[in-house]
């Protein structure tokens, strides 16, 4: 796999690495999937993970767990949205706002895991390059799979609130690919979340209507 870390090409005195660029393209689409309330969102997730646990696996050891666990997490979306799959009434999964246990729930999971993770980066540095934005990026994600796997609009906030770190990070890192391409994650993030709002509402409306 160490093709995974060769240099693809250059741009604007960029390397790009294949992983970086399969990967993300990989996770691009997801998002895309995701959007869309499609069901493949999931294994293209998990392909997504897979790429880039490849391209980290052995000099990365803090990002190649983060992919395993991204992949643990998309076998579990994929699992409860085929549960959920024709609960909406155009035959898709139904979205909703959580509820305010739910919000309460996920944000103190992203800080305890936060800090948590950080730590655990800080003691064994050769897991991370930058421990605490490195672990807000982690734990961010996998709330942010976590709300989408049970359709929770409040995901595409996750998304948002991790985007505003991942993007200055990977710049930063060498990772250019992924630091475009969070760019290219917010605007769909945007246009989704606009989408299952909607979605969320008219379904309230269709649920008053026949109480």
């Amino acid at each position: 796999m160490n093709w995974l870390n060769s240099e693809a090409f250059t741009v604007l005195d960029q390397h790009i690495k294949w992983a970086d660029m399969v990967g993300n393209i990989f996770g691009l689409a997801a998002l895309a999937l995701g959007w869309r309330r499609n069901v493949w969102t999931w294994p293209v997730q998990f392909l997504a993970g897979l790429i880039l646990f490849g391209a980290f696996y052995g000099h990365l050891a803090g990002s190649a767990g983060k992919q395993a666990v991204v992949m643990v997490v998309a076998l579990y979306g994929w699992w409860q949205w085929q549960r959920g799959k024709g609960h909406g009434k155009d035959g898709h999964l139904a979205v909703r706002f959580a509820t305010w246990g739910e919000r309460a729930a996920m944000i103190a999971a992203a800080a305890v895991g936060t800090v948590g993770v950080a730590l655990l980066f800080e003691a064994f540095p050769k897991l991370s390059w930058d421990p605490w934005p490195d672990a807000y990026i982690f734990v961010g994600t996998v709330v942010a799979m976590y709300a989408q796997a049970r359709g929770m609009v409040e995901f595409w906030f996750a998304w948002l609130l991790v985007d505003l770190v991942g993007v200055p990070l990977n710049f930063a890192n060498g990772y250019a690919f992924s630091g475009f391409v969070y760019v290219i994650y917010g605007a769909l993030v945007l246009w989704g979340m606009r989408d299952w709002w909607l979605r969320s509402r008219a379904t309230t409306v269709l649920e008053g209507a026949h109480a």
